[in-house]
């Protein structure tokens, strides 16, 4: 019998092997990035207080599409929202996920729009 690729557990197993050396402080807050089959969702979080200081995805942007446009326009209003929230620098955590395709987007965009990481 062949054992099948666990696709969902390859992912959390490399998100853990990054989050041990990559944690959120208050002056430099972890920009947490999801993917799922329909959105994308990204989340400025402060591990110490372990508390969500800025959030933004396709589903609150209304984006009827997932794609590297719809990823893009996340990654500009997490910037907004992080610097309203006095945010400009992060730590950039990529959830286990490539950093290619949505996630580079989203990166860039969030870049572009005047957060650094």
């Amino acid at each position: 019998m062949l054992k099948t690729f666990d696709r969902k557990g390859a992912r959390a197993k490399r998100h853990r092997r990054v989050r041990v050396k990559l944690a959120g402080t208050a002056e430099r807050p972890r920009l947490s990035v999801f993917r799922s089959l329909n959105h994308i969702y990204a989340q400025v979080i402060d591990d110490s207080s372990a508390r969500t200081l800025a959030s933004a995805s396709t589903v609150g942007l209304k984006s009827g599409k997932n794609d590297a446009a719809a990823a893009a326009a996340v990654g500009k209003a997490i910037a907004q929202a992080a610097s309203k929230a006095g945010i400009k620098t992060v730590v950039f955590d990529r959830g286990g996920f490539l950093y290619h395709g949505r996630i580079k987007a989203l990166a860039e965009a969030a870049r572009e729009a005047g957060l650094e990481f």
